[in-house]
Order: structure tokens, then sequence, then C-alpha cells
């Protein structure tokens, strides 16, 4: 059965393409919701237009579809869209929700509905052990957003390290923030890994800081070969 999975760039759309590679999913699209609204409740907004480069880097094919991201309707943009995947021979997709039953709960009524398989291949799996197979794997995990009391500014930019992953575990005993940002703490952008056939490169990037949180708005970008 033919997969696709619901991607945005960031560390858990990269994780669940990685495990349905690992258990022999043929992936043939990715599908990527450009949303209008920057508080979507279903979609990562944060440098969602670098999704066609990574889709060069994977060497998988990237279907994107455009929604205003209001609360529910938006779900109509995504229905329209896995029914087009079903068209093209889709029978299964994957997301990278970890804990959010909103985004897993609504998934899964659409598959339902549309009468294709839903996989979550991330789901329920303990944060702190998710964090550190991400480091193992060699991801190359970019910080991009924050928007959670203990990451200020200083932290847009970083990557995800065994060192970084022991600040944050400091920071998540005093705050109480979801270790793995499922909650909307921060969002990532995957720059390499195991399945990326190049590696992203940021050439031109400025960060806008509005007094407790921020992001990074990556201007240029490219693919290099690896090493």
């Amino acid at each position: 059965m033919k997969a696709a999975i619901l991607f945005s760039g960031g560390k858990d759309s990269i994780m669940a393409t990685y495990k349905a590679i690992m258990d022999r999913w043929p992936v043939e699209y990715l599908l990527s919701v450009f949303s209008t609204n920057p508080h979507s409740y279903m979609f990562h907004v944060p440098n969602i237009h670098l999704t066609p480069l990574l889709s060069n880097a994977l060497e998988i094919d990237l279907m994107h579809v455009e929604t205003p991201g209001k609360k529910e309707e938006e779900l109509k943009d995504l229905k329209n869209a896995l029914l087009k995947l079903k068209d093209k021979g889709i029978g299964a997709i994957f997301t990278g929700a970890i804990a959010s039953t909103y985004q897993k709960s609504r998934i899964d009524l659409l598959c339902q509905e549309i009468g294709i398989e839903s996989h979550f291949p991330l789901w329920h799996l303990d944060p702190e052990e998710y964090m550190r197979e991400v480091i193992k794997l060699g991801f190359e995990v970019m910080i991009t957003s924050v928007s959670a009391d203990g990451l200020d500014e200083s932290w847009l930019g970083r990557i995800i390290d065994e060192d970084l992953l022991e600040e944050l575990k400091e920071l998540h005993d005093k705050y109480g923030f979801h270790l793995a940002f499922e909650g909307g703490e921060a969002e990532t952008l995957v720059l390499n890994g195991p399945i990326f056939k190049k590696k992203l490169n940021i050439l031109k990037y400025r960060k806008v800081w509005n007094k407790d949180n921020g992001y990074m708005v990556i201007e240029d970008a490219m693919l290099e070969d690896k090493d």
C-alpha cells in the first residue's frame, strides 16, 4: 500500500517519514498544508515555504495545498487534499502527532470518512526518549520558533543535541512545557539526516521577537551535496 506523510519539515513530520520508510512503506508523497493563519490549530506554519526544497532533499514528491487556517474549516482543505492523494493511489497517511488528541482525532475521522488508513508512529512516545532517538539517528534539527516560558530569543537557530537536551530538561522541570514541544512551545526545521539525499543550507534569515515569543524567517536557502 502506498503512503503519504503530512509534512511540515519539522522534526516530527521528518521522523514520521523515517518511521514509515523503516517499516518498508512505499512513501510516494509529502503533503504540506500552507496556512495563511499563523495560529492554525492543525498545521505547522513557520518556514513551511521550505518544504519544496526538503522534498527534493528527500527525493519524495510534494503535494501542497493552501488554507485560510480557520479553526475546523481548515479540515475541509485537508480532506480535499487527502481525496486527491487517494485518487493517486495513496492508501495511508502518516503524521507526526505525539500527544495532540485534537490533531489525531480529526485526522482519524477524516481518514475513516475517505477510506484510507491513518498512522501515528510517534504517538505517546516518551518525550525524552524520543528526543534522544532524534539526536542518536543523526538528524540535524534547528529550533525556528519559541513561545514558552524559559525559551528566549537566544534559542532561535540552535541545533538540538545532547547538551541542548540537558538544558531543555532543566527548563522543563522548572516551567513544565512538553519536552518535545508537542504543545507548540517551539517549532523546528530539519536540515539533514539519514534519509536525506542532500542537506539544507540556510543562507539568509532574520529573527522576529515579540516580548515573550519569536521566530526565524528564513529568506534564502539551498541544497548541498552531503559529505
